[in-house]
Protein backbone atom coordinates (compact mmCIF):
# COMPACT_ATOMS: atom_id res chain seq x y z
CA UNK A 1 0.00 0.00 0.00
CA UNK A 2 1.38 3.50 -0.94
CA UNK A 3 2.21 6.14 1.46
CA UNK A 4 -0.99 7.63 0.31
CA UNK A 5 -3.42 5.33 0.76
CA UNK A 6 -1.50 5.24 4.11
CA UNK A 7 -2.31 8.45 4.84
CA UNK A 8 -5.93 8.28 3.38
CA UNK A 9 -6.49 6.05 5.69
CA UNK A 10 -5.22 7.70 8.62
CA UNK A 11 -7.63 11.03 7.92
CA UNK A 12 -10.35 8.60 8.22
CA UNK A 13 -9.08 8.18 11.99
CA UNK A 14 -8.35 11.91 12.89
CA UNK A 15 -11.54 12.40 11.71
CA UNK A 16 -13.23 10.45 13.50
CA UNK A 17 -11.43 11.24 16.81
CA UNK A 18 -12.18 14.90 15.89
CA UNK A 19 -15.97 13.63 16.58
CA UNK A 20 -15.15 11.73 20.08
CA UNK A 21 -12.36 14.16 21.13
CA UNK A 22 -11.42 12.94 24.86
CA UNK A 23 -12.01 9.38 24.13
CA UNK A 24 -9.21 6.95 24.62
CA UNK A 25 -11.31 4.13 23.25
CA UNK A 26 -14.06 5.04 20.76
CA UNK A 27 -16.69 1.82 20.84
CA UNK A 28 -18.64 1.34 17.36
CA UNK A 29 -21.83 1.40 19.02
CA UNK A 30 -22.06 2.20 22.66
CA UNK A 31 -25.78 2.76 24.35
CA UNK A 32 -26.83 5.81 25.51
CA UNK A 33 -27.66 5.18 29.58
CA UNK A 34 -27.95 7.84 31.99
CA UNK A 35 -30.05 8.58 34.85
CA UNK A 36 -33.17 8.04 34.33
CA UNK A 37 -32.07 4.39 32.72
CA UNK A 38 -30.54 3.82 36.21
CA UNK A 39 -33.84 5.13 37.98
CA UNK A 40 -36.36 2.85 36.06
CA UNK A 41 -34.39 -0.19 36.84
CA UNK A 42 -34.12 0.63 40.36
CA UNK A 43 -38.04 1.04 40.41
CA UNK A 44 -38.65 -2.12 38.82
CA UNK A 45 -36.54 -3.90 41.23
CA UNK A 46 -38.32 -2.38 44.20
CA UNK A 47 -41.55 -3.64 42.85
CA UNK A 48 -40.11 -6.86 42.96
CA UNK A 49 -41.74 -7.48 39.64
CA UNK A 50 -38.65 -8.32 37.48
CA UNK A 51 -39.71 -11.47 35.59
CA UNK A 52 -41.94 -12.33 32.88
CA UNK A 53 -45.07 -10.55 35.07
CA UNK A 54 -45.12 -7.13 35.36
CA UNK A 55 -46.48 -3.31 33.44
CA UNK A 56 -43.50 -2.28 31.74
CA UNK A 57 -44.06 -5.13 29.40
CA UNK A 58 -47.23 -4.41 28.44
CA UNK A 59 -46.51 -0.72 28.23
CA UNK A 60 -43.52 -1.18 26.45
CA UNK A 61 -45.15 -3.19 23.38
CA UNK A 62 -47.81 -0.19 23.27
CA UNK A 63 -45.21 2.52 22.82
CA UNK A 64 -43.82 0.10 20.00
CA UNK A 65 -47.27 -0.32 18.56
CA UNK A 66 -47.59 3.41 18.55
CA UNK A 67 -43.99 4.44 17.49
CA UNK A 68 -43.88 1.93 14.14
CA UNK A 69 -47.73 1.94 13.83
CA UNK A 70 -48.17 -1.47 14.08
CA UNK A 71 -51.30 -3.06 15.26
CA UNK A 72 -49.60 -5.83 17.64
CA UNK A 73 -45.88 -5.58 19.21
CA UNK A 74 -45.13 -8.81 21.55
CA UNK A 75 -42.01 -8.59 23.49
CA UNK A 76 -39.30 -11.57 23.55
CA UNK A 77 -36.28 -11.69 25.17
CA UNK A 78 -33.84 -11.44 22.49
CA UNK A 79 -33.65 -10.94 18.26
CA UNK A 80 -33.02 -14.15 17.13
CA UNK A 81 -35.99 -15.23 19.08
CA UNK A 82 -38.13 -13.73 18.17
CA UNK A 83 -37.00 -14.14 14.46
CA UNK A 84 -37.64 -17.25 15.35
CA UNK A 85 -41.48 -16.90 16.96
CA UNK A 86 -42.31 -15.03 14.05
CA UNK A 87 -41.40 -17.90 11.06
CA UNK A 88 -43.34 -20.81 13.35
CA UNK A 89 -46.10 -17.69 13.07
CA UNK A 90 -46.04 -18.04 9.79
CA UNK A 91 -46.09 -21.12 9.41
CA UNK A 92 -42.73 -22.63 8.89
CA UNK A 93 -42.67 -26.40 9.28
CA UNK A 94 -39.73 -28.59 9.79
CA UNK A 95 -37.67 -29.12 6.73
CA UNK A 96 -39.51 -26.10 4.90
CA UNK A 97 -36.88 -23.78 3.28
CA UNK A 98 -36.59 -20.25 3.90
CA UNK A 99 -35.42 -17.68 1.46
CA UNK A 100 -32.96 -14.57 3.00
CA UNK A 101 -29.75 -13.10 2.32
CA UNK A 102 -26.43 -13.86 2.58
CA UNK A 103 -25.29 -10.92 3.63
CA UNK A 104 -26.73 -10.37 7.23
CA UNK A 105 -25.65 -11.37 10.92
CA UNK A 106 -25.72 -14.81 12.14
CA UNK A 107 -29.00 -14.73 13.93
CA UNK A 108 -30.94 -14.45 10.77
CA UNK A 109 -29.86 -17.76 9.75
CA UNK A 110 -29.87 -19.26 13.11
CA UNK A 111 -33.49 -18.49 13.71
CA UNK A 112 -34.55 -20.37 10.67
CA UNK A 113 -32.68 -23.68 12.23
CA UNK A 114 -33.79 -23.00 15.49
CA UNK A 115 -37.85 -22.71 13.67
CA UNK A 116 -36.95 -26.26 11.72
CA UNK A 117 -36.36 -24.56 8.01
CA UNK A 118 -33.65 -24.49 6.01
CA UNK A 119 -32.68 -20.67 4.21
CA UNK A 120 -31.87 -20.73 0.80
CA UNK A 121 -29.78 -17.33 -0.33
CA UNK A 122 -30.48 -15.01 -2.92
CA UNK A 123 -28.23 -11.39 -3.90
CA UNK A 124 -29.19 -7.97 -2.54
CA UNK A 125 -28.20 -4.67 -4.36
CA UNK A 126 -25.53 -2.34 -3.45
CA UNK A 127 -27.95 0.31 -3.04
CA UNK A 128 -29.92 -0.56 -0.09
CA UNK A 129 -27.70 -3.50 1.12
CA UNK A 130 -30.46 -5.42 1.56
CA UNK A 131 -32.57 -8.24 -0.50
CA UNK A 132 -32.64 -7.49 -4.10
CA UNK A 133 -36.51 -8.45 -5.14
CA UNK A 134 -34.87 -9.20 -9.01
CA UNK A 135 -32.46 -11.46 -7.13
CA UNK A 136 -35.75 -12.70 -5.41
CA UNK A 137 -37.58 -12.79 -8.34
CA UNK A 138 -35.28 -14.80 -10.43
CA UNK A 139 -34.93 -17.50 -7.78
CA UNK A 140 -38.34 -17.85 -7.44
CA UNK A 141 -39.26 -18.18 -11.72
CA UNK A 142 -35.84 -20.81 -12.11
CA UNK A 143 -36.88 -22.82 -8.61
CA UNK A 144 -40.48 -22.36 -7.40
CA UNK A 145 -43.57 -24.14 -8.78
CA UNK A 146 -46.85 -24.36 -7.26
CA UNK A 147 -48.03 -28.09 -5.65
CA UNK A 148 -51.94 -27.49 -5.01
CA UNK A 149 -51.84 -25.24 -2.20
CA UNK A 150 -48.14 -25.35 -1.64
CA UNK A 151 -44.90 -23.24 -3.39
CA UNK A 152 -42.29 -26.29 -3.47
CA UNK A 153 -38.75 -25.57 -4.66
CA UNK A 154 -38.57 -27.91 -7.63
CA UNK A 155 -34.57 -28.46 -7.01
CA UNK A 156 -35.23 -29.41 -2.96
CA UNK A 157 -38.70 -30.56 -2.79
CA UNK A 158 -39.12 -28.13 0.27
CA UNK A 159 -42.06 -26.41 0.82
CA UNK A 160 -41.14 -22.60 0.27
CA UNK A 161 -42.91 -21.48 3.56
CA UNK A 162 -41.14 -17.53 4.11
CA UNK A 163 -39.07 -14.67 2.63
CA UNK A 164 -36.43 -12.87 5.10
CA UNK A 165 -35.31 -9.56 3.86
CA UNK A 166 -33.40 -7.67 6.89
CA UNK A 167 -33.24 -3.96 6.49
CA UNK A 168 -29.15 -3.90 6.84
CA UNK A 169 -28.16 -1.05 9.51
CA UNK A 170 -31.29 0.23 9.51
CA UNK A 171 -31.35 1.13 5.66
CA UNK A 172 -34.41 -0.06 4.39
CA UNK A 173 -34.51 -2.49 1.69
CA UNK A 174 -37.27 -2.39 -1.30
CA UNK A 175 -39.70 -4.19 1.37
CA UNK A 176 -42.75 -3.66 -0.72
CA UNK A 177 -41.26 -5.04 -4.42
CA UNK A 178 -40.79 -7.62 -2.41
CA UNK A 179 -44.10 -8.71 -0.77
CA UNK A 180 -45.21 -8.07 -4.11
CA UNK A 181 -43.12 -10.69 -5.82
CA UNK A 182 -43.70 -12.98 -2.22
CA UNK A 183 -47.69 -12.60 -2.82
CA UNK A 184 -47.67 -13.77 -6.21
CA UNK A 185 -45.62 -16.69 -5.10
CA UNK A 186 -48.62 -17.28 -2.21
CA UNK A 187 -45.02 -16.78 0.45
CA UNK A 188 -45.51 -15.03 3.70
CA UNK A 189 -42.61 -12.21 4.33
CA UNK A 190 -41.09 -11.77 7.32
CA UNK A 191 -39.28 -8.89 8.58
CA UNK A 192 -35.96 -9.09 9.78
CA UNK A 193 -35.94 -5.18 11.12
CA UNK A 194 -33.75 -6.15 14.51
CA UNK A 195 -31.46 -2.94 12.93
CA UNK A 196 -34.18 -0.38 12.08
CA UNK A 197 -35.93 1.06 14.64
CA UNK A 198 -37.05 4.36 13.48
CA UNK A 199 -35.93 3.80 9.87
CA UNK A 200 -38.92 4.56 7.18
CA UNK A 201 -39.66 3.30 3.37
CA UNK A 202 -41.87 5.50 1.77
CA UNK A 203 -43.46 7.13 5.01
CA UNK A 204 -44.20 3.40 6.48
CA UNK A 205 -41.87 1.86 8.88
CA UNK A 206 -40.16 -1.14 8.57
CA UNK A 207 -41.22 -4.40 9.91
CA UNK A 208 -44.70 -3.32 9.09
CA UNK A 209 -44.58 -4.19 5.46
CA UNK A 210 -45.05 -7.95 5.59
CA UNK A 211 -47.19 -10.32 7.42
CA UNK A 212 -44.72 -9.95 10.35
CA UNK A 213 -42.03 -8.68 11.50
CA UNK A 214 -39.08 -8.54 14.41
CA UNK A 215 -37.19 -5.68 16.05
CA UNK A 216 -33.84 -6.28 18.49
CA UNK A 217 -33.16 -4.04 21.57
CA UNK A 218 -29.76 -5.55 22.55
CA UNK A 219 -26.88 -3.43 23.62
CA UNK A 220 -25.58 -2.32 20.38
CA UNK A 221 -29.39 -0.98 19.23
CA UNK A 222 -30.11 2.68 18.56
CA UNK A 223 -32.02 1.70 21.95
CA UNK A 224 -31.52 -1.28 24.37
CA UNK A 225 -33.48 -3.07 26.71
CA UNK A 226 -29.87 -4.81 27.57
CA UNK A 227 -31.26 -8.19 25.65
CA UNK A 228 -34.65 -7.80 23.86
CA UNK A 229 -36.58 -8.11 20.78
CA UNK A 230 -40.25 -7.64 19.60
CA UNK A 231 -42.47 -9.22 17.18
CA UNK A 232 -45.09 -7.05 15.02
CA UNK A 233 -48.26 -8.05 13.12
CA UNK A 234 -51.39 -6.58 12.03
CA UNK A 235 -53.25 -9.96 12.39
CA UNK A 236 -55.09 -10.30 15.64
CA UNK A 237 -54.90 -14.17 15.96
CA UNK A 238 -51.24 -14.23 15.45
CA UNK A 239 -50.44 -11.59 18.10
CA UNK A 240 -52.89 -13.58 20.48
CA UNK A 241 -50.67 -17.22 18.83
CA UNK A 242 -47.46 -15.02 19.38
CA UNK A 243 -48.20 -14.02 23.16
CA UNK A 244 -49.29 -17.91 23.71
CA UNK A 245 -46.72 -19.57 22.82
CA UNK A 246 -43.85 -17.33 23.73
CA UNK A 247 -45.14 -17.72 27.71
CA UNK A 248 -45.02 -21.55 27.58
CA UNK A 249 -48.31 -21.69 25.87
CA UNK A 250 -50.11 -21.37 29.42
CA UNK A 251 -53.80 -21.01 29.61
CA UNK A 252 -54.68 -18.10 31.72
CA UNK A 253 -55.80 -19.47 35.24
CA UNK A 254 -55.08 -17.49 38.75
CA UNK A 255 -53.46 -20.70 40.60
CA UNK A 256 -53.56 -23.76 37.89
CA UNK A 257 -50.72 -24.31 35.32
CA UNK A 258 -52.31 -26.00 32.17
CA UNK A 259 -50.45 -25.87 29.31
CA UNK A 260 -52.43 -26.84 25.91
CA UNK A 261 -49.92 -27.54 23.62
CA UNK A 262 -45.52 -27.28 23.34
CA UNK A 263 -44.48 -23.38 24.32
CA UNK A 264 -41.42 -21.11 25.05
CA UNK A 265 -40.23 -19.21 27.39
CA UNK A 266 -39.59 -16.32 25.50
CA UNK A 267 -41.18 -13.08 26.93
CA UNK A 268 -39.31 -10.07 27.78
CA UNK A 269 -38.89 -9.69 31.51
CA UNK A 270 -40.48 -6.47 32.72
CA UNK A 271 -36.92 -5.64 34.10
CA UNK A 272 -35.68 -5.25 30.33
CA UNK A 273 -39.11 -3.23 29.88
CA UNK A 274 -38.84 -0.79 32.35
CA UNK A 275 -34.87 0.04 30.80
CA UNK A 276 -37.20 -0.64 27.44
CA UNK A 277 -39.80 2.59 28.59
CA UNK A 278 -37.10 4.72 29.73
CA UNK A 279 -35.11 4.33 26.45
CA UNK A 280 -38.40 5.43 24.27
CA UNK A 281 -38.16 8.70 25.89
CA UNK A 282 -35.05 9.23 24.51
CA UNK A 283 -35.71 7.67 20.99
CA UNK A 284 -36.63 10.98 18.97
CA UNK A 285 -33.21 12.50 20.03
CA UNK A 286 -31.79 9.43 19.53
CA UNK A 287 -32.20 9.32 15.83
CA UNK A 288 -31.79 12.88 15.40
CA UNK A 289 -28.09 12.34 16.83
CA UNK A 290 -27.77 9.51 14.52
CA UNK A 291 -29.04 11.32 11.46
CA UNK A 292 -26.45 14.44 12.87
CA UNK A 293 -23.62 12.32 12.71
CA UNK A 294 -24.63 10.17 9.49
CA UNK A 295 -24.76 14.36 7.94
CA UNK A 296 -20.84 14.81 9.37
CA UNK A 297 -19.43 11.63 7.76
CA UNK A 298 -21.15 12.37 4.36
CA UNK A 299 -20.13 15.59 4.20
CA UNK A 300 -16.27 14.55 5.23
CA UNK A 301 -16.55 11.50 2.36
CA UNK A 302 -17.95 13.45 0.06
CA UNK A 303 -14.24 15.07 -0.23
CA UNK A 304 -12.51 11.39 0.37
CA UNK A 305 -11.49 8.50 -1.98
CA UNK A 306 -14.21 6.02 -0.54
CA UNK A 307 -18.05 5.95 -0.89
CA UNK A 308 -20.49 6.58 2.18
CA UNK A 309 -23.09 4.16 2.74
CA UNK A 310 -26.02 6.40 2.43
CA UNK A 311 -29.91 6.05 2.70
CA UNK A 312 -31.68 4.91 -0.12
CA UNK A 313 -34.15 6.82 -1.76
CA UNK A 314 -37.72 7.02 -0.77
CA UNK A 315 -36.61 6.15 2.71
CA UNK A 316 -35.75 7.60 6.02
CA UNK A 317 -33.07 5.66 7.81
CA UNK A 318 -31.97 5.85 11.46
CA UNK A 319 -28.04 5.28 10.72
CA UNK A 320 -27.84 2.79 13.18
CA UNK A 321 -24.10 1.49 11.90
CA UNK A 322 -22.32 3.91 8.99
CA UNK A 323 -20.58 2.33 6.57
CA UNK A 324 -17.94 3.00 3.82
CA UNK A 325 -16.81 0.96 0.65
CA UNK A 326 -13.26 0.43 0.61
CA UNK A 327 -11.37 -0.07 -3.04
CA UNK A 328 -10.50 -3.31 -1.98
CA UNK A 329 -10.09 -6.29 0.43
CA UNK A 330 -6.09 -5.21 0.62
CA UNK A 331 -7.61 -1.61 1.87
CA UNK A 332 -10.40 -2.73 4.16
CA UNK A 333 -8.04 -5.42 5.91
CA UNK A 334 -5.29 -2.38 5.89
CA UNK A 335 -7.64 0.01 7.55
CA UNK A 336 -9.26 -2.53 9.77
CA UNK A 337 -5.80 -3.14 11.47
CA UNK A 338 -4.25 0.36 11.65
CA UNK A 339 -7.95 1.78 13.32
CA UNK A 340 -8.55 -1.16 15.62
CA UNK A 341 -4.85 -1.21 16.73
CA UNK A 342 -5.56 2.66 17.65
CA UNK A 343 -8.29 1.86 19.68
CA UNK A 344 -10.82 3.04 17.20
CA UNK A 345 -13.59 -0.09 16.80
CA UNK A 346 -14.01 -0.48 13.43
CA UNK A 347 -15.72 -3.85 11.71
CA UNK A 348 -16.53 -5.62 8.82
CA UNK A 349 -19.35 -6.84 7.16
CA UNK A 350 -20.90 -10.24 8.73
CA UNK A 351 -19.24 -13.21 6.89
CA UNK A 352 -21.64 -14.08 4.31
CA UNK A 353 -23.89 -17.17 5.95
CA UNK A 354 -23.07 -19.09 2.55
CA UNK A 355 -19.24 -19.24 3.57
CA UNK A 356 -20.42 -20.13 7.61
CA UNK A 357 -19.76 -24.44 7.81
CA UNK A 358 -23.60 -24.94 9.07
CA UNK A 359 -25.29 -23.14 5.62
CA UNK A 360 -22.95 -24.27 2.95
CA UNK A 361 -24.45 -26.68 1.86
CA UNK A 362 -27.81 -25.07 1.06
CA UNK A 363 -28.82 -23.37 -1.84
CA UNK A 364 -27.90 -20.11 -3.39
CA UNK A 365 -28.56 -18.15 -6.09
CA UNK A 366 -25.42 -15.83 -7.51
CA UNK A 367 -24.14 -13.68 -4.99
CA UNK A 368 -21.70 -11.20 -6.74
CA UNK A 369 -23.56 -8.09 -4.72
CA UNK A 370 -22.73 -9.81 -1.22
CA UNK A 371 -19.11 -10.94 -2.01
CA UNK A 372 -18.36 -7.90 -3.13
CA UNK A 373 -19.90 -5.89 -0.69
CA UNK A 374 -18.33 -8.39 2.19
CA UNK A 375 -14.60 -7.58 0.70
CA UNK A 376 -15.04 -3.82 0.66
CA UNK A 377 -17.37 -2.30 3.83
CA UNK A 378 -16.59 -1.17 7.09
CA UNK A 379 -18.46 0.35 9.48
CA UNK A 380 -17.02 3.00 11.58
CA UNK A 381 -18.19 4.66 15.28
CA UNK A 382 -21.27 5.41 15.28
CA UNK A 383 -21.91 6.14 18.95
CA UNK A 384 -23.67 9.34 20.03
CA UNK A 385 -23.46 9.00 24.21
CA UNK A 386 -23.22 12.62 25.10
CA UNK A 387 -24.66 13.88 21.99
CA UNK A 388 -28.33 14.58 23.01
Amino acid sequence: MSSTDILNLQSILDFIRSEYSGRDFIGLHEPLLDESDEEAVRACVRSTFVSSAGQHIGEFEREIEAWTGTKHAIATVNGTEALCLALLLAGVRAGDEIITQAATFAGTGNAVWRAGGRPAFVDVERSTLGMNPDALAAYLEEHAEFRGEETINASTGRRIAAVVPMHTFGHACRIAAIVDICNRYRIAVVEDAAESLGSYAHGKHTGTFGLLGILSFNGNKVITTGGGGMVLTDDDDLAARAKHLSTTARIAHCYEFVHDEPGFNMRMPNLNAALGMAQMKKLPKLIEAQRSLAAKYREFFRKAPWEFVDEPEGTQSNFWLNAVLMKDRAERDAFLEVSNSQKVMTRALWRPLHLLPMFSEDPRGDLPVTMDLYDRIVNIPSTIGGKI
